[in-house]
């Protein structure tokens, strides 16, 4: 049974930023299409807020990546990322991103988590029993928790189509792009289907309308080019 989605709906994003950029360095050699997520997970309804969750680092090269995520009407948080004696480091924003979605679910019908950490379980089962909230998850399938898919109301598996969330980085002719042009392909001609159970039924609220530029637009959802583009010091 589809998931219900329709253009009254309020929907907010809440993105994981270092779940997704690690899942997409490690799994592609790649960054993340971040327009491209927010054109599938928005899917034409109306958007109340979308925040990204980052963590800085001391030479402060993310400044870039900040402006293109507001191009595409993504706020930020930032928080540093914690160096320890033993030099240990730790940057986290699961308690943040669970406190700000519990706080605006009354303002939204659908809340929409962009990582596959089961760390959100906790939170997905929440804003299902307590707020009433349809709760929909997109991230790499490879590399989130089987659980985590299981709760949520509708799955989004980036795997099964990576091309359209990821940018390879170099040349196009390199190892890594090669590399990606054929898991591609094997993934499409073995493609599986995404697993929808909506469990709520969602309110239908607000007349707000999404943000973002025109679809259509290429630079909206290929935002990295070589101006914008995170300096290699972002991957913490």
């Amino acid at each position: 049974m589809t998931v219900i989605k329709h253009k009254q709906q309020r929907v907010g994003v809440f993105i994981d930023t270092q779940n997704l950029y690690h899942s997409a360095k490690n799994l592609y050699h790649a960054r993340v299409n971040f327009g491209a997520i927010m054109k599938e997970v928005v899917a034409g309804r109306s958007l109340i807020r979308a925040i990204a969750y980052v963590i800085t680092t001391e030479s402060g090269d993310e400044t870039n990546f900040f402006d293109a995520l507001g191009k595409l009407g993504i706020e930020t948080k930032t928080k540093n990322l914690q160096i320890f004696s033993g030099g240990a480091k730790k940057g986290d924003w699961d308690v943040g991103l669970a406190v700000d979605a519990i706080k605006l679910a009354p303002k939204l019908d659908t809340v929409i988590i962009a990582s596959g950490d089961g760390d959100f379980i906790p939170l997905v089962e929440y804003l299902q029993t307590n707020e009433g909230c349809q709760v929909e998850v997109i991230s790499f399938g490879k590399s989130s928790s089987q659980k985590l898919r299981e709760v949520a109301d509708d799955f989004i598996d980036m795997c099964d189509t990576p091309s359209k969330y990821i940018m390879t980085q170099g040349n196009q002719g390199n190892q890594n792009n090669q590399g990606l042009q054929n898991s591609d392909r094997n993934q499409l001609s073995s493609s599986k289907t995404t697993k929808r159970h909506p469990k709520t039924t969602p309110r239908i609220g607000g007349a707000n309308k999404p943000t973002g530029s025109k679809q259509g637009n290429k630079q909206e959802f290929d935002f990295f080019d070589e101006e914008a583009r995170p300096d290699s010091k972002f991957d913490i």
